[in-house]
This record gives structure tokens, sequence and C-alpha cells, in this order.
């Protein structure tokens, strides 16, 4: 592994841009349960209650759900950036990664100190209100959540959704066009953690390809990119980012 870290790591120091595609192997090692997989969240609950669908008929329902899923993805509510977040925030202090588009919706690569972050399926630490727009922390709405008000609904009257993308719903165009046009000024793009078989994340690592980008995959195992990546690295995220950064 340290040959191709050297040789990507020059790569991206030649580079006048780099940017960073992140998954849910970023933050399994944070304590956040992946989605798919052995052990996935959608193991242990129906992706069908949490269709937007669901949401529309039957809110109150959804929320009684909802609550249940969150307190499974952040257990105790001690999760915190790891290694492979804070070396992401390093190389962009450094000028190296020009910024991170993520699947996640953790907010952990904000909480290691990346600044540039698009994340296309939104964000579970706020909520937003169908009818005005309006978005506030999620915290304190689940917690009425589970105190009882099911649905909570916001100051003027509207139902309250979480600020993530529901199955069924349509993917807003902004994060999409954001994460377009940073991986178009890249020369070199880090498909990190991610089983890329997701769109829209899916489809961006092969569009930078044919932009010029040189594709670097880190993740512990195959994806389909992976085949015809410039590097192909089978590695644990958190060990082998922070070399890669220490290379930079």
């Amino acid at each position: 592994m340290d040959e191709v870290l050297d040789a990507l790591a020059a790569e991206i120091r030649s580079a006048d841009g780099t940017v960073a595609l992140t998954g849910a192997g970023v933050s399994a090692p944070s304590g956040v349960p992946t989605f798919r997989g052995e052990d996935g969240i959608w193991e242990r609950f129906d992706q069908r209650d949490f269709h937007f669908r669901r949401f529309q008929a039957d809110p109150a329902g959804f929320w009684a759900d909802r609550v249940d899923l969150r307190a499974a993805m952040l257990g105790d509510g001690d999760v915190s950036p790891n290694a492979a977040h804070e070396a992401l925030a390093a190389m962009e202090t450094t000028g190296h990664v020009d910024g991170v588009v993520t699947q996640n919706v953790d907010g952990l690569h904000q909480r290691a100190g990346t600044e540039r972050v698009v994340e296309l399926h939104g964000s579970n630490r706020e909520v937003e209100c169908v009818d005005c727009e309006a978005r506030q922390p999620a915290g304190p709405v689940v917690e009425r959540a589970r105190g009882g008000e099911r649905p909570p609904t916001c100051d003027c009257g509207g139902v309250l959704k979480p600020a993530v993308v529901l199955f069924g719903e349509s993917m807003p165009d902004d994060p999409l066009l954001e994460a377009y046009d940073l991986l178009g000024g890249a020369d070199v793009v880090l498909a990190v953690g991610s089983s890329l078989t997701v769109q829209p994340a899916a489809g961006l690592p092969k569009r930078a390809q044919q932009s010029g980008a040189a594709l670097a995959v880190i993740n512990l195992e195959s994806t389909p990119v992976s085949g015809r990546a410039e590097y192909d690295i089978r590695a644990d995220v958190t060990e082998a980012l922070p070399a890669l950064a220490d290379r930079v």
C-alpha cells in the first residue's frame, strides 16, 4: 500500500484540484452504522416505513419510527469524527483537498473542520417545515416527538420533516449541481468508504473520469468502479487517509 499511497500523494501535490467523495464507510469507524450490508440499518428496520408517501399519509407513525431509527443510528449520541474525517479536513486546510461531497447525513465532516461539504442526501442535524420551509435543529424536535408530539409541528402549524432525502422523494437540485461543479474542477477524485452502488453518487466517479480526473478508490471492499480506477486501495480508511495526508 505504501507505494500506491506515495504515487497518489505525488499526483495530489501536482493537481490543481482534488475532491473527496465519501460514503458510510467513513463514518462507520465512529460508530455510525451503515445502512446496507451485514447488520446494517435496513436489516433492522423496514425501508418502507421511511418512504415519503408514508410520511405524507401517516406523519405520526413515521415520526414514531423515526425516533427509533435515530436512536439506532446515534446510540447514546457520543459520535465523534474519526481519523479519516480529520485527515480530509487537514488536507483541505493545506490546500490539497478542495472539498468533500458526501452521501452521509451525520455532519461529522463539518465537525472535523472541513469547510466545504456538499451533502447529497441532506442532514439529520436539522428538520424542515413542509409548509414554510423553515429549518431548525433536529435534536429538540426529536425529543418532542419522543415525548409524544407526533408529528412535531412548526410555529406556522406545518408538519416538520427530517431534512434528509426520504425514499421516494426527489433529490434536490442544488447539492447535485454543486457536486458537479466541484468535481468538474478536480484533477483527482478520492472515492472513500462508499460502495458506489447508490445514485447519484455512483455515477459521479465516471463523470469525473470523463472530465479527465484520476480516480482513487479507498475502500475495504471492491466497488463497481474499482476496476477502472487509477488507484484501487483496499484498506481501512482510518489508516489510509491519515497516511495519505502525511505524504501530501
